[in-house]
Order: C-alpha cells, then structure tokens, then sequence
C-alpha cells in the first residue's frame, strides 16, 4: 500500500485571487546610515574584513554598557514624520530574548509596547490608483550579525558544512517599519517598499541598499475568503512570514507563490501554519523556517542599561522642519516643469536615474535629452557593468556638457556614446575626453565635400539611381562618407550635401 502524501492541486493565480482575498502586512528594516553603531562607536561601513568592526559593547561582553546614538534617533524621527506618523514624546527600549548565532548578546535591543513613532500612513499608486498603506509603528532596534554556511549548494544550513559568524552588523542602527495589513495585492506590495525606499533616500537616512541588507524586508500574508454580495468580510486568516526579501521583485514574487500555495492548502481542507518561510530567488518558492513566534516567547522587558528617550516639542519641530521634498511631491513638480509624464517618471525611478536625471538638468541640459541619456544609454552601462547607475564614473555635470555639445551639433550621438566611453575609462572630463580623442563634428566644408565627392566617384551606379529619383537609394553613399569621416560628420547634413551634389530632392 502506498504510504506517499496526497497530491494538492495547485489553482493558478487567477483563479486563487477570484476566491480568496489576500491580507498583506509589511515589515520593512532599514539600516540607518549613521557613522557608528546604535550603543557604541564601531564604525558601520559596509564591506569591511569579517569582525574587524567589534567592541565589547556591540559583542555583548560582560560589564559593556550601551550609549544610544542621538543621530540614529534624529534619522528615526525623521522617518516617522515623513510617514505621518504621531511622535512620542516618551518611549523606551526593551530587550527581546531569543538565542540565535548572530546575536551575540542573546538578546536584541529594540522597542516593543512604547516605540518612538506610530498611527501614520504612506500612498502608494499602482496603475493610476492610490492605495493607502497604514503606518503601525516606526521603532528602533539594533540589527544581528550576518550567519555564512558553508559547504551546501544553496548557502543555507540545510546540507552545510559549518558556519561562521561575522559581527560588524550587529549593532547597526535599525528601524522596522511595521505596516497594518492593508495591502491587498503583491503589485501594491512592491509598490510600497519602492515608495519606502525612495522616501528613506530622500531623507538621506540610508543608502537603501537592498542587494547589500540596508532595506530587507518581510512579508506577512493570509487568505480569506471573498463574501458573497452583503455579506460581512470574513476574519483574518493564518498569517505566514516569509523573511528577509532583498528585492521588490522578490517582494512581488513571494508574495504571489504565498497566495497561491495558501489557496492550494485551503482548497483541500488543510490549514495554513503560522510559520516564518524563506523564500528561493531560482525557484521562485518558499520554504519552511520555523514555526512563528509570538510576543510572549520574546519575554520582552524594558532595557535596564537604558534611560527612557524623552522627546521636547522644540527638537520634534526641529526635525521636521528639515523634512525635505518628499517622492510624491517631487514627481508632480517634475510633471510640472520638466513636462514627463507619469510613465516617463515611472521608467526613470525603476531605472534608478530619477536623481540623476534631475541633477543633469539642473547642470543644463534639457529634460528631453538628460532622461535620454541616463534612461537609454547610461542606464544599460551600469545594467552591464553591475552596479547601479549612480555608481558609474560619470556624472551629471559631464552628461549635461554632452547633451549640449549635442544641441549644438558640435557632437553626434554616436561621438557622444564615445565621449561616454572616454570619461568611463578614467580618461577626464567631457572636454578633455574630446580633446585628447579628436571626437568633436568636424566641421571643415571642404573635408566633408571632397569625401561627398569620393563617395559619389566610388558608387556612380548608386549615383546615377538618386540621381534618377531613387532618393532612399543614398544610404550607402552616406555610410561611406560617415566611414571616412570616421564618424565625425552629422549624418543628417552628409545627407542633404549629398542630395545636393547629385541635384536629387
């Protein structure tokens, strides 16, 4: 007799999202961005030789006391107030006893029942709609060192070796920005964590880096039942927490396989188990972790090394009074005077060029010209190169003198692409790439006629066809001045002296 599980159907996404409706909570950690730790002074760079950034304090050694970073404070608030968030004007840190290798106090400093913010909310539009996204609370904690496991196939201690601990993160300030579960589809998912991101980078608070864990985030998803028209929403269902997303399109992704395997379970007359899962970015699936915990395992107590933080009115306002532009506003004004539109907007931040599309036409270029550049041509280097378009060795003010060498035609874009390549290799400026490479349009009448003139003696039957009406016939004959010109010719204007020479129209 066959003692193997039954097979649960698995219904497609479609048919899964017509049935069930699914209840989608956020919590997103961001490391902020200060020099030091949260408690102590090790500095917080990223990339640093394993455990070389360590002190008694962040390695919870025995007599080390914690001194909370005052800037890491001032980054939260601010956090909080672009979220809308209330301030409190009294809060405490407790600690959160669990055991876990990359924690080497046993026990994590954070907030629990009196966090710094709460009760705020952030929009976020997908497909022309706005969705409101509430904001439950925004709080401080420190974050863990980093587990590697070695000798599996997958970096995870499932079929490892050993493993080895790196403490430089632990201790680097965080805040969890914990969200009501108000989201309702994985597209608004993705699209609140990009809005999240952008927002945190305008503050300035942190790099947002999630490919490097400055922005990680996990994802709390259930099913419940559609009512029936004038039926009463059914009750939450079995919530699991998929942990440590890295990527909106992992985000998106999780989010999508949680819906429909939940439904899968739910079809069959299974139960969905709390549980945190991990999820796999090659096959696009998640795992079991372990079973999720509740409040109570944490034995959460107030901090005892720990004076509570106590707010004034004057350094709330303070702070808020340098709250910068925010997206949202920045994206209409840009609409407004630069003349994008809403899909031009959308393709610059999911390129991550909006920045430096701005700051291109804030050096002078036009906004057509500048969204050009960076979306089209700088946008595929950084792709190619793997790194992120604001990395790249070129910067606004060297596209800003391209595109106007361009306007001017003093530049094709094909000499462009090359000034490009020039300032990418190190080799100087816009201008002193030009100069050194002799890239600029030549513009010598009598070079570019006597080549007109080498072309047409080269190919007369292609001359004697435009001159017989066959005017599209003349691309050849400007592929050959372009090619003796080596490139430095306006291939519009080679065209029209061209036509000219041989009396065609």
């Amino acid at each position: 007799m066959s003692t193997s599980a039954p097979v649960i159907a698995t219904p497609s996404y479609e048919d899964a999202t017509a049935r069930y409706e699914s209840v989608i909570g956020l919590e997103t950690h961001v490391e902020l961005g200060t020099a030091s730790k949260m408690f102590c002074g090790c500095a917080t760079a990223f990339g640093a030789e394993p455990n070389t950034q360590v002190c008694p304090v962040c390695l919870g050694l025995p007599g080390a006391l914690p001194v909370v970073n005052e800037a890491a404070v001032r980054f939260a608030t601010l956090i909080g107030l672009a979220l809308n968030c209330s301030i409190a004007s009294w809060c405490r840190f407790a600690r959160k006893n669990y055991f876990y290798p990359d924690m080497p106090k046993n026990f994590q400093i954070s907030q629990y029942d009196e966090p710094l913010c709460s009760n705020g909310w952030l929009d976020v539009e997908v497909e022309g709609e706005i969705h409101r996204v509430g904001i439950t609370r925004v709080h401080m904690e420190e974050d863990t060192g980093k587990s590697l496991h070695v000798g599996g196939a997958t970096g995870r201690i499932h079929g490892a070796t050993h493993s080895l601990v790196d403490y430089n993160r632990a201790g680097i300030p965080l805040v969890e920005i914990v969200t009501e579960p108000d989201i309702r589809s994985p597209e608004v998912a993705r699209a609140y964590v990009d809005e999240l991101r952008e927002l945190c980078r305008a503050l300035a608070v942190s790099d947002v880096r999630m490919d490097q864990g400055s922005l990680r985030c996990d994802a709390n998803v259930s099913l419940r039942l559609r009512p029936a028209p004038g039926e009463p929403e059914a009750p939450f269902g079995t919530r699991s927490e998929t942990k440590n997303l890295n990527s909106l399109r992992s985000v998106e992704r999780a989010v999508r396989f949680e819906i429909v395997r939940q439904a899968a379970l739910l079809d069959a007359g299974d139960r969905v188990v709390q549980e945190t899962r991990h999820f796999d970015e090659a096959s696009g699936r998640t795992s079991s972790g372990r079973s999720k915990e509740e409040a109570t395992d944490y034995r959460y107590f107030p901090e005892p090394d720990l004076t509570p933080l106590a707010l004034t009115h004057e350094y709330i306002e303070a702070v808020r009074a340098v709250v910068p532009e925010l997206p949202a506003q920045r994206r209409v004004r840009l609409i407004a005077e630069h003349g994008y539109t809403v899909r031009d907007i959308q393709e610059m931040r999911n390129a991550g060029v909006l920045d430096l599309v701005e700051a291109t036409v804030a050096a002078g270029a036009s906004p057509p010209a500048a969204r050009k550049w960076w979306l089209n041509e700088l946008a595929r280097r950084a792709a190619d190169a793997g790194v992120e378009p604001r990395e790249l060795a070129i910067g606004p003010a060297d596209v800003a003198r391209i595109c106007e060498l361009v306007a001017a035609g003093q530049l094709t874009d094909a000499l462009g692409r090359k000034v490009i390549d020039g300032v990418l290799a190190g080799d100087g400026s816009a201008d002193e790439v030009i100069a050194a490479r002799g890239l600029a349009v030549v513009s010598d009448d009598s070079a570019l006629r006597d080549a007109v003139d080498t072309a047409i003696a080269g190919a007369p039957d292609i001359a004697e066809k435009v001159r017989g009406g066959k005017v599209n016939a003349v691309g050849p004959l400007v592929g050959a001045v372009m090619k003796a010109m080596r490139g430095q010719a306006d291939a519009a204007a080679v065209r029209r002296l061209l036509l000219e020479r041989l009396e065609a129209s």
